[in-house]
């Protein structure tokens, strides 16, 4: 009879038996790693293999990182070039059409230039004048009609207050001492106006 003092004499091993059973449960050539699992070959081979793949992705990952900076460095560059040629071609549009109007200015300077008659040099002006605003209109240019209109924050600039002239001009826009201008649905300059108390 075994009791806690006195183990039973068939759970009493040999430690150099104990140690033969639990290695003939395994196959030759295999080996424990520290939980229990086997690996096939001594050398540690499966987990070198896995890290030289690691390594193989991690070096994928920096060539395709690499590419992607390179790649990211050239666009940059290429659309600050293209953006630099724009402006330089969107200038150079703006200035070709305003050279008919400077070559007006030109012609009414010298064809006024000995003439006493202010309705000429009037006339020079008023026919220069139409040119370049028709000039501008075409490159989206549009005044602003602020006069007699509600005062709006967003569009005119308040450079004075004076009373009204009539009841209906109150907190309205009484004068435009300088235009405003869009140039497509942005406004470009705000116009100065005079409001009415």
């Amino acid at each position: 009879m075994a009791d806690a003092t006195f183990p039973n004499p068939d759970e009493l091993q040999d430690p150099n038996t104990a140690a033969t059973n639990n290695s003939a449960d395994h196959v030759a050539g295999e080996m424990f790693d520290e939980q229990g699992a086997t690996s096939s070959a001594p050398d540690g081979g499966a987990p070198r293999a896995e890290a030289s793949r690691t390594d193989q992705e991690v070096a994928d990952l920096k060539d395709k990182y690499l590419r992607l900076a390179a790649e990211f460095e050239n666009y940059k560059r290429r659309t600050t070039k293209e953006r630099a040629d724009l402006f330089k071609t969107a200038n150079q549009e703006l200035m070709t059409v305003l050279l008919p109007v400077l070559d007006d200015f030109e012609r009414a300077r010298q064809h006024t230039q000995n003439s006493d008659d202010a309705n000429v040099v009037r006339e020079s002006i008023d026919i220069v004048y139409n040119k370049l605003a028709k000039a501008l209109q075409q490159k989206g240019l549009q005044t602003m009609d602020a006069k007699g209109g509600a005062f709006d924050p967003e569009l005119h600039e308040a450079i004075a207050q004076i009373p009204a002239p009539s009841e209906d001009l109150k907190g309205k826009v009484v004068d435009e001492v300088e235009k405003g201008y869009y140039l497509g649905d942005k406004v470009i300059r705000h116009a100065k106006v005079v409001l009415g108390q």
